[in-house]
C-alpha cells in the first residue's frame, strides 16, 4: 500500500466536495507585468492591522522614513506597522476602515515628502542567522498571510508539533485576481528563496507548490526555479490541480493534495501540515535577507471601468481613490468598488480607505459584468446551497438562525467553519445574500466572545488583587508578631510586672462595670468596697439591729412621757443609747465585714435613731409653754399621748415580741419587706402622736384648766380616732396578718370608746369616767395581758380616791354625785389612766430591753 508521501510523489490528487466554476476574467490583468503607480500625497496607515492592540511609537509632527516602525507591542499576536513612505505624521485620528461596515479606526496619517527614502536596512546572510533570529526578523517585518486571511506568519513558522508537509499555495482561484500569477512568473527565484527559509525552519519531508491548471506560465516558471534551487532532490515538487472554485481555500487545498480533512475547530498543524501563500514566501525572503519590512504588496486592479487594469506594487496605506485615479477609473451611476474578488470580496461604502496587508484586488466592474443587486426572495428550500458548500455545512439552517439572531444555534451548526467563499450565494435561486448573514452572525459571536474574555480577565485581576491584599495582610501580621516577640525578649522583669499590673487593672475595671450593669453594685449605705466574701455571723448582726431598734423605741416613749427636765434627760438617754447602738454595730462590723443584708439592717437602725432624735426636738419645742399653763398642758398632752400610743403600739408589740423572742434572728428577717414596713408604720404613728399632742396642748392652754377633764377626754378620743385612722392606712401596707388584726382591733376599741363617752355625756360625768375606765380595761385585755395587769393596779388606786365608784366591772347604781365630787372623780380617773399607761409602757420597755440583752 502506498504511503501519503508516495502518493504525493506520483502526483495523486483527491476530489474536494462542493465548489463551483464561475466564468474567468483573469485576462484583463495578467497580460501585463507588475507595474508601479505614482506616490500618493497622503497615506493612511491603520493601527493595528493584524493582531491585538498596540502602542503608537510615533506622535504627530514626527518625521518618518520608509520602513520605520509606527507601533510596538509585546503580545505574540501583535504585528508592527511600518511607514509605507518617507514623510511627516500630520494626524492620528479615526478614519473610515477598509471594511464593508466602514467603521472608523485609529489611523496614522502621513504626508509624503515624495522622496520615498528607505530607513537603514540590515542585510544578513541566511547561514549567519539562527532559527529564532529568523523568526524574530519575520515578526519584526510585520509579515502576515498574503492570500487574504492575514494570519501572522511567524506563528506558522514556529509550530509546536512536527511538520511533515508544507504546501505553497499558488492556486488563486478567484475569477478576476491574477496577482499571484504575475508574481510567480516574474519573481519565481525570490519565491523559491523564501521557500528555502521555510524549509530550514520547519524541515518538512515534502514541499508541494500547488498551482491551478489555468496558470501554465506560472507553473513552468516555478518548475524552472525548483530545478535550479539548492533544496534536496525529491523534497519539493510543483503540483498542478484542476481549476475549481474555491480550491485555493486552505482546508480545501489540503483535502485535494492529501485527501485528509481538517477537523472542525482544528488547524492544519495538528495534521502535520502548514500552508503558505506564494506572496508570503516572497515577503519572507525580502525580510530575512534584505531586511525589508512588509510595506508594499502586489494588488490586482481590474474591471471594465478601469482604463489601465493590471497588477501594481502598492504601498500599504495607499488610498483606494488614489489607485483608481491613477488607473483611469471611469465610474458609472451606482458604481461598485469591490475589495477582493467577486466571490469573497466586499463592496466599499467609502473609497477614502487604505490598502491593507490582506488586500489583493480592487475590482471595478461594469453593469454588464455584475448587474444590480437583485431583490431578496423567500427561500424555496431547494438545497443547492448545501450541494455547493465546500465545507459540507448546512447553509439553509445557518441562514434561518442568523436571520432570527439565534447566533448560539447557528454556532452549533459549525458556523465558524464557514470560509465565506460565497458559493451558496452564487447558486441561490432566491438571490439571498447568505454570506452577508453569516458575516453578521460571526461578528456578533466574536463580540460576545470578546466581552466574555474581558470579563474573565477582569475576574482574574480581581482575584489577583484579593490574593495580593491577603498576602500583604499576612505579611503585616507576621511582621507585627515578630516585633512583639522582639519586644518581649528585650523586656526586663520590671517591665513585665508593669504590664501584668496594667492588665490586672483593666480586668478589675471590666469586672466592676459588669457588676454595675447586672445590678450587683453595693447599696447607697455602703461606702466601703471589699473583696472578702467571708460571711458575717448572722446572730451578731441581728442582735445589734434589734438593740438599736429597741433603744430607739424606748427613747421615743420616754420623750412622750416626760416634762422639760425629763425631756432633757431623755435626750441624753437617746444620745447615749444611740451611741451605744452605733458602737455595738460598728464593733460587730469591725469584727467581720458585713454582708449586704446586714448593711440594710444597720441602715434601718440608724434611720430609727435619727427619727427618735427628731421627735425629741419636737417635744422640746412643745415644752416651751409658759410656766403658768405648763401643768395644765402636761396633763392634757399626757392623756392624749397615752391613748394615741395605745393603738399605734399594738402593731409594734407583735413585731417586737417576734423580734425579741429569739436572739438568733437571721439577717434575711431584717431585709424582709414586712419588717421594714412595720418600722415605717411605727415611725408614722410616732410623728402623728407628737404633732397631735402639741396641737392639743396649745388648745387646752387657751381654753383653761376648768375644761381640761371632759375636753381632754374628747380630744383624746379625737386624737385616738385620727391616730387609728393613720394606723389603719399604714397597716394596709403591712402583710403580717397578726399585726393587721391587732391594729384593726385597737382602732375599733378606740371608736367604740369615743362613741360611748359621747352617749354618756348627757347623764352623769361619773358614769362617763367609769365607762371610760372600763373601756380602757377592755382595750388593755384585748391588746396585751401585761397592759391589762397594769391597768388593774391603776383602777385599785382610783377606787381608793373615789370609794363611791366601786368596781369597774359592775354597773353603778348609786345616787348622783355633787359637782365637786364629780370633778374630783374625773381628775382621779384621768390620773389613774395616765399612771396605768405609763406603768405599762415602762414595763414593756424593760421587757424589751431585757430580751434584747439576752
Amino acid at each position: 500500500m502506498l504511503t501519503l508521501l508516495d502518493q504525493l510523489d506520483k502526483g495523486t490528487l483527491w476530489r474536494s466536495p462542493g465548489g463551483i466554476h464561475p466564468p474567468e476574467v483573469k485576462f484583463l490583468s495578467n497580460a501585463t507585468p507588475i507595474g508601479q503607480l505614482p506616490l500618493a500625497s497622503t497615506y493612511l496607515v491603520p493601527v493595528p492591522q493584524v493582531g491585538e492592540n498596540c502602542t503608537l511609537a510615533m506622535k504627530v509632527g514626527d518625521s518618518v522614513l520608509k520602513g520605520t516602525p509606527l507601533t510596538q507591542g509585546t503580545s505574540i499576536w501583535h504585528l508592527p506597522v511600518h511607514a509605507p513612505t518617507s514623510g511627516t505624521i500630520v494626524a492620528i485620528e479615526p478614519r473610515a476602515s477598509n471594511h464593508a461596515s466602514a467603521l472608523p479606526v485609529n489611523t496614522c496619517v502621513i504626508a509624503a515628502d515624495g522622496k520615498d527614502t528607505w530607513c537603514e536596512l540590515v542585510q544578513n546572510q541566511l547561514d549567519d542567522l539562527s532559527h529564532q533570529q529568523i523568526v524574530d526578523k519575520v515578526r519584526s517585518a510585520g509579515i502576515a498571510g498574503m492570500g487574504g486571511a492575514a494570519f501572522p506568519t511567524h506563528i506558522k513558522l514556529n509550530p509546536v508539533s512536527e511538520i511533515d508537509l508544507v504546501i505553497i499555495n499558488g492556486v488563486e482561484c478567484e475569477p478576476y485576481i491574477s496577482a499571484d500569477d504575475r508574481l510567480m512568473r516574474e519573481y519565481s527565484q525570490d519565491i523559491l528563496a523564501g521557500i528555502g527559509i521555510i524549509h530550514r525552519l520547519l524541515t518538512p519531508k515534502r514541499i508541494v507548490i500547488a498551482i491551478e491548471d489555468n496558470k501554465p506560465e506560472a507553473a513552468k516558471a516555478m518548475q524552472a526555479a525548483v530545478s535550479q534551487s539548492g533544496l534536496p532532490a525529491g523534497s519539493i515538487r510543483v503540483t498542478v490541480i484542476p481549476t475549481k472554485y474555491p480550491s485555493g481555500g486552505e482546508k480545501q487545498l489540503i483535502q485535494i493534495i492529501t485527501g485528509r480533512e481538517v477537523p472542525s475547530g482544528a488547524i492544519p498543524a495538528k495534521l502535520g501540515i502548514v500552508v503558505h501563500n506564494v506572496g508570503t514566501a516572497y515577503a519572507i525572503h525580502q525580510a530575512v535577507t534584505q531586511g525589508k519590512p512588509l510595506v508594499e504588496r502586489v494588488v490586482t486592479v481590474t474591471g471594465k471601468n478601469v482604463g489601465k487594469p493590471g497588477n501594481y506594487w502598492l504601498p500599504i496605506g495607499t488610498p483606494v481613490d488614489h489607485v483608481l485615479t491613477a488607473t483611469e477609473f471611469t465610474p458609472e451611476p451606482d458604481q461598485k468598488v469591490i475589495i477582493g474578488g467577486p466571490m469573497m470580496g466586499h463592496a466599499l461604502a467609502n473609497i477614502q480607505v487604505p490598502i491593507l496587508k490582506g488586500t489583493n484586488c480592487i475590482l471595478v466592474p461594469s453593469s454588464q459584468e455584475i448587474g444590480n443587486t437583485p431583490e431578496e426572495k423567500a427561500c424555496i428550500r431547494c438545497g443547492e446551497c448545501a450541494t455547493a458548500c465546500p465545507a459540507l455545512l448546512l447553509p439553509q439552517q445557518l441562514f434561518w438562525h442568523a436571520k432570527a439572531e439565534e447566533y448560539d444555534k447557528a454556532a452549533s451548526y459549525n458556523l465558524k467553519d464557514c470560509i465565506e467563499c460565497g458559493c451558496c450565494s452564487y447558486v441561490c435561486p432566491s438571490d439571498i445574500p447568505l454570506v452577508e448573514y453569516y458575516r453578521i452572525a460571526k461578528s456578533a459571536l466574536k463580540q460576545a466572545d470578546d466581552e466574555k474574555q474581558q470579563a474573565e480577565r477582569a475576574k482574574q485581576r480581581f482575584d489577583a488583587r484579593l490574593a495580593r491584599l491577603e498576602e500583604e495582610k499576612l505579611a503585616r501580621e507576621a511582621k507585627a508578631k515578630e516585633a512583639s516577640e522582639r519586644r518581649q525578649a528585650s523586656m526586663t522583669g520590671t517591665d513585665k510586672n508593669a504590664v501584668a499590673e496594667a492588665m490586672a487593672r483593666i480586668a478589675a475595671k471590666k469586672a466592676a462595670a459588669a457588676q454595675a450593669v447586672t445590678g450587683e453594685s453595693i447599696t447607697e449605705e455602703s461606702s466601703v468596697t471589699t473583696t472578702d466574701t467571708t460571711e458575717v455571723p448572722k446572730g451578731k448582726a441581728a442582735v445589734a439591729a434589734a438593740i438599736a431598734r429597741a433603744k430607739a423605741k424606748k427613747a421615743a416613749q420616754a420623750n412622750a412621757d416626760g416634762a422639760e427636765t425629763d425631756s432633757a434627760k431623755t435626750d441624753n438617754a437617746v444620745n447615749v443609747d444611740a451611741n451605744d447602738s452605733i458602737s455595738a454595730t460598728v464593733a460587730i462590723a469591725q469584727e467581720a465585714p458585713l454582708s449586704q443584708k446586714d448593711k440594710v439592717a444597720a441602715a434601718i437602725a440608724r434611720a430609727k435613731a435619727k427619727k427618735a432624735a427628731q421627735q425629741t426636738e419636737t417635744a422640746d419645742s412643745t415644752s416651751e409653754l409658759s410656766a403658768a399653763d405648763d401643768k395644765k398642758a402636761k396633763v392634757a398632752a399626757t392623756v392624749a399621748r397615752a391613748k394615741a400610743k395605745k393603738a399605734a403600739q399594738q402593731a409594734e408589740t407583735a413585731a417586737s415580741d417576734i423580734e425579741f423572742s429569739n436572739t438568733e434572728i437571721s439577717v434575711s428577717d431584717v431585709n424582709d419587706a414586712e419588717a421594714i414596713k412595720k418600722a415605717k408604720v411605727a415611725a408614722a404613728v410616732a410623728r402623728a402622736k407628737a404633732k397631735k399632742a402639741a396641737q392639743q396642748a396649745e388648745t387646752n392652754a387657751e381654753n383653761g384648766l376648768n375644761q381640761t377633764a371632759t375636753p381632754a377626754v374628747d380630744s383624746a378620743a379625737s386624737v385616738q380616732a385620727d391616730v387609728n385612722d393613720d394606723t389603719d392606712a399604714a397597716t394596709t401596707d403591712v402583710n403580717d396578718a397578726e399585726a393587721i388584726k391587732k391594729a384593726k382591733v385597737a382602732a375599733a376599741v378606740a371608736r367604740a370608746k369615743a362613741k360611748k363617752i359621747a352617749a354618756a355625756s348627757a347623764e352623769s360625768k361619773t358614769d362617763a369616767e367609769i365607762e371610760s375606765v372600763d373601756e380602757i380595761q377592755t382595750e388593755a385585755n384585748v391588746a396585751s395581758p401585761s397592759i391589762a395587769a397594769t391597768l388593774d393596779t391603776a383602777t385599785t388606786e382610783a377606787e381608793a380616791v373615789l370609794p363611791s365608784v366601786g368596781s369597774t366591772a359592775e354597773p353603778i347604781e348609786t345616787a348622783p354625785l355633787s359637782s365637786d365630787e364629780l370633778k374630783k372623780a374625773r381628775i382621779a380617773a384621768t390620773i389613774a389612766k395616765a399612771k396605768a399607761k405609763k406603768a405599762a409602757l415602762a414595763q414593756e420597755a424593760n421587757a424589751s430591753s431585757d430580751s434584747s440583752v439576752d
